[in-house]
């Protein structure tokens, strides 16, 4: 009798014949369940009810059935790794705002996009070379040398209160900085030089010395931000009395107290409008701060730690796109958590690229950007000019008087007034 054929099933799992030994453990037998369609189907009962189909079995989750993931696996196409500030920048570059964090990029910049609104913010770190010790470096700084005033703490001798109660030693102290006594460094011709070649928006100065004056810049473009010795007042506030800078000079110089002749209150001291701690600052501060810095296209920060307040914010108020230098002996107030757009001068956190470093001493970096600029010689000759100017004025020991308001200089005879003029047409015959 022939045989009936039979129904092929499913293949049987084939077994691994290979003898275990220590290098071949043996391999696990996974149970291999069918999932053909077969088994989908209703089947008909017998008693004719109606059928029903029995729930298809689920596949097991096999163990080792996911491959392992592999190291250095590329993610999936849809799946976005966040990139870092500077990964962004590397591929957009527009949000580069400058190339590197160097002076020749800051020069480059200034060249290629005819930057015209530039705002220097300086500290004291600009008068040093000229032997102005600067506030806080340790050892040379103003505050750690004021033992023999006595003070209940270095910053009294600034502080308006103290001042009422003792202000021999701030005069004692004024008689040592009093303008006249030293001459203005590269730094300060540097920001001349800016004026003179329509470059500069505005010079806001920590400084008291009023060496910017001294230097020729135009007041309309200073703002003395901590105030001056260009003026004074008499503190009481019922007076308020204006006088002059050689008027206080003269009488702080031979040692008498300056006292207003107007009230002769015996407290009714003379002040040098210099803002002290618990003053407010100059309206023109904050009229100048509104008006300017959005108009900023580059802020060169120079000489100062950036420690005192609001004028330490002040590098918050240009634009974010807006490149920035920093000029100093060491890095100041960077990092996000240094206020809300701190220095970013390794591009690790900023958005854009646009913060740029010099270490060392305000006259090498304004000299060496001056030289990028290509205004190497108009720098050395305009500070050299300005020097000799001063050197040989007749009073040697007091080299210049401070500008005036209108922008001329005070007490100078017809020489050098002369001078002067035949000095400002020689510049203003270079192209």
């Amino acid at each position: 009798m022939p045989s009936e054929p039979t129904t092929p099933g499913p293949p049987s799992p084939v077994k691994d014949t290979t003898p275990a030994t220590p290098e071949n453990p043996p391999s696990p037998t996974l149970d291999v369940v069918n999932t053909d369609s077969d088994t989908d189907h209703a089947t008909e009962p017998s008693d004719g009810s109606t059928a029903v189909s029995p729930p298809s079995p689920k596949p097991s989750r096999l163990p080792h059935s996911v491959p392992p993931k592999q190291s250095g696996r590329r993610p999936a196409p849809n799946v976005r790794e966040p990139m870092s500030p500077l990964q962004t920048r590397l591929l957009h570059p527009r949000w580069a705002i400058l190339s590197d964090n160097t002076l020749s990029a800051v020069a480059r910049y200034v060249s290629h996009h005819d930057v015209r609104n530039i705002i220097v913010m300086s500290g004291a770190g600009i008068s040093t070379s000229a032997g102005i010790p600067d506030f806080r470096s340790p050892g040379t700084g103003l505050y750690d040398n004021l033992s023999k005033f006595n003070l209940p703490y270095a910053e009294a001798i600034f502080d308006i209160d103290y001042f009422r109660r003792c202000p021999r030693a701030f005069y004692a102290l004024a008689k040592e900085l009093y303008p006249g006594n030293f001459k203005p460094t590269l730094s300060h011709y540097f920001v001349r030089l800016l004026a003179e070649k329509k470059r500069l928006l505005r010079n806001f100065t920590q400084n008291i010395d009023t060496l910017e004056r001294v230097a020729g810049i135009d007041p309309e473009l200073l703002v003395e931000a901590h105030g001056s010795f260009h003026t004074a007042h008499c503190i009481r506030r019922e007076c308020r009395q204006e006088y002059s800078q050689q008027w206080v000079k003269d009488r702080i110089l031979t040692g008498n107290m300056p006292l207003c002749t107007t009230c002769h209150g015996k407290d009714a001291y003379v002040k040098p409008d210099i803002t002290f701690f618990g003053e407010a600052l100059p309206s023109r501060f904050f009229t100048q701060m509104q008006r300017d810095f959005s108009r900023c296209d580059l802020l060169i920060v120079m000489g100062t730690s950036l420690q005192v307040e609001p004028f330490a914010s002040l590098i918050e108020e240009v634009s974010l796109k807006t490149p920035r230098l920093l000029i100093n002996l060491e890095k100041c107030r960077t990092g996000p958590l240094a206020g809300k757009t701190g220095f970013d001068f390794d591009g690790s956190w900023h958005k854009y690229r646009r913060d740029a470093l010099h270490l060392g001493t305000c006259d090498e970096g304004c000299l060496q950007l001056a030289e990028l600029l290509g205004w190497k010689e108009d720098l050395l000759s305009l500070h050299g000019s300005e020097h000799r100017q001063l050197d040989g004025s007749p009073k040697k020991q007091v080299p210049v008087a401070p500008l005036s308001p209108d922008g001329r200089r005070a007490s100078v005879g017809i020489d050098e007034i002369v001078a002067e003029v035949a000095e400002k047409l020689t510049l203003s015959e270079k192209p």
